[in-house]
């Protein structure tokens, strides 16, 4: 494959502030400082309201928990707690905080801030969407659904300024994990309760002139749809061990722009890279081109409530008539495998149930059974999808496979990031597109986001037996074999039943840098940016693809 630079005036007028012809990835790289694309404009920075992958990456670098992640290894590692301890009958686990650890107005992080913070991330003013992620806690869940309204009755307490103590419902093994989620991040008490209710939701406590966060990076700039800057923060405790200088953040939803930023020195890495390049990038040597397994699954969302999918035949049929073999195959040349549940296959070993598959003849038998033989008197079904052109191939295909297979018309219709957000969370269509990331390394994450009135759950799905199998039997289960056949019973439950139809499991795909060094591939994609570093000796990012 052969390589040529753009012209001058192309590069001039993508590269624009760089200016004298310096690419931006070569100034970066001088100066320390990592562009990254970041897919979509950020819905915005409280980590107890925001639910995205746009947040979260700007999240981590502003704010830290109790412990964060190895990039390698993906095992938690220290945080604001410097160490931890779990009794013995897993039922106690004591966080010993850093003595170091500082907000970025110089006040310290004590574990009377952790408190407030769950307190404001449980509270039912507050409409975290993953209030459940604390759910293990005791009492947490009584008090996020208002069963009880005593705060001091939730299994958390500061015993001093250094010492956190909580206490569990049962053992949970991935509890250490959730500690590194954005929604159980300490939130600076003062500053939001300078700008507004603790409880209000989008408060100016987050814009630049205001914000106070711990982690190893400050917000220094925010340009709506057009970048978010962070620099180095020099009250973060692990200063000395963080290389970068900044990042800045860029808000690209056109991927095929984002792509060419990257050919032109314009980013260290992308979010994302268009389909029918990466037949390109692979054939490349020394390709920029990432793929990597990706604890993820893509899906759609079907809002039972509404018709005609408040029937279940309805919901088979479509899931039955999707060839999803050669969706992957085709359209998504390869870059991922099919799905037909909603954990990934191999989540720490456990493998989910199959319990359909590719059948036209039963997906029109089910049809008729609706009601709605051959495709007569169907009522017509939107489709509402996130812009993006990845979504839109992947929903024409379907499309035209429903019409091949069911002789039925569906409607698509795409939104921008924020009215697409809010379209799910009201419940505001009859399908939508889906995409679940794990949190942490266990099937729990995947299945209990279908609890009745569970904060993503968005489907109008509600099966009380299902509940008690996540929530009551698995956490008391002795064993991982028992605990995973435990799952095993309730993903079939629900696959049965069909709330949402799965359509494949993500693999991550981004261009990088050859300069850019410690952004390790995992399962979960996740990014520790203190253990980024950039090589200015290494590539000036300004190779373009024919």
């Amino acid at each position: 494959m052969t390589y040529k630079l753009l012209t001058i005036g192309v590069i001039a007028l993508l590269l624009g502030a760089c200016g004298s012809g310096e690419s931006r990835i070569a100034q970066g790289n001088r100066e320390g400082i990592l562009h990254f694309g970041n897919g979509t404009e950020p819905q915005g920075l409280d980590p107890h309201v925001v639910t995205g992958i746009p947040e979260m990456h700007v999240i981590v670098t502003l704010f830290e928990g109790l412990v964060t992640k190895n990039p390698y290894t993906l095992e938690p590692e220290p945080g604001v707690a410097k160490r931890w301890n779990i009794s013995e009958d897993g039922l106690t686990v004591t966080f010993y905080l850093n003595d170091s650890a500082k907000w970025s107005n110089g006040d310290p992080v004590t574990a009377y801030d952790f408190v407030w913070s769950w307190q404001r991330a449980l509270s039912p003013k507050m409409g975290n969407q993953y209030a459940y992620m604390l759910y293990p806690v005791k009492n947490a869940e009584a008090f996020a659904t208002g069963e009880i309204t005593d705060f001091a009755e939730v299994g958390v307490t500061a015993k001093d300024a250094q010492t956190l103590v909580v206490a569990l419902n049962a053992p949970t093994p991935y509890f250490i994990q959730l500690m590194d989620h954005q929604s159980t991040y300490p939130v600076h008490r003062q500053t939001i309760e300078q700008f507004g209710n603790a409880f209000d939701r989008f408060t100016p406590w987050t814009r630049v002139e205001n914000i106070v966060s711990n982690g190893a990076f400050r917000l220094t700039d925010w340009k709506l749809n057009r970048r978010i800057e962070v620099t180095k923060s020099d009250t973060y405790w692990d200063r000395d061990k963080v290389e970068l200088n900044g990042v800045v953040f860029y808000p690209t939803e056109n991927i095929s722009t984002e792509e060419r930023m990257f050919r032109v020195g314009q980013l260290h890495r992308t979010e994302s890279i268009p389909l029918d390049k990466i037949p390109v990038y692979r054939a490349m040597q020394d390709s920029p081109y990432v793929n990597s397994p990706y604890l993820g699954t893509y899906y759609y969302l079907l809002n039972t409530n509404e018709p005609p999918l408040d029937n279940l035949n309805v919901r088979k049929a479509l899931s039955l008539a999707i060839d999803r073999r050669r969706l992957t195959e085709t359209v998504l040349h390869g870059s991922t495998l099919p799905a037909y549940s909603i954990t990934p296959p191999g989540t720490l070993g456990y493998q989910p149930p199959k319990v359909f598959e590719h059948d036209i003849q039963r997906a029109q038998e089910l049809l008729a059974q609706a009601g709605y033989p051959d495709g007569k008197g169907w009522p017509g079904l939107e489709l509402v999808y996130n812009t993006s052109e990845s979504h839109l191939k992947v929903a024409v295909a379907l499309q035209q496979m429903w019409k091949d297979a069911l002789n039925i018309d569906i409607t698509l219709a795409n939104e921008e990031w924020k009215v697409y957000l809010d379209t799910v969370d009201q419940m505001d269509f009859q399908m939508a597109r889906r995409g679940w990331i794990g949190d942490y390394v266990d099937p729990n994450n995947f299945l209990d986001l279908f609890l009745c009135e569970g904060g993503n759950n968005s489907t109008g799905f509600c099966d009380p037996v299902y509940d008690d199998m996540i929530l009551q039997q698995a956490p008391r289960a002795t064993t991982r074999e028992a605990r995973y056949a435990i799952f095993q019973a309730a993903e079939t439950r629900l696959m049965e039943q069909m709330p949402i139809v799965p359509i494949y499991t993500y693999t991550s795909n981004h261009l990088v840098q050859p300069n850019v060094k410690g952004l390790f591939s995992n399962v979960m994609d996740w990014i520790n940016f203190k253990y980024i570093s950039l090589d200015q000796d290494q590539g000036q990012g300004q190779r373009v693809v024919d």
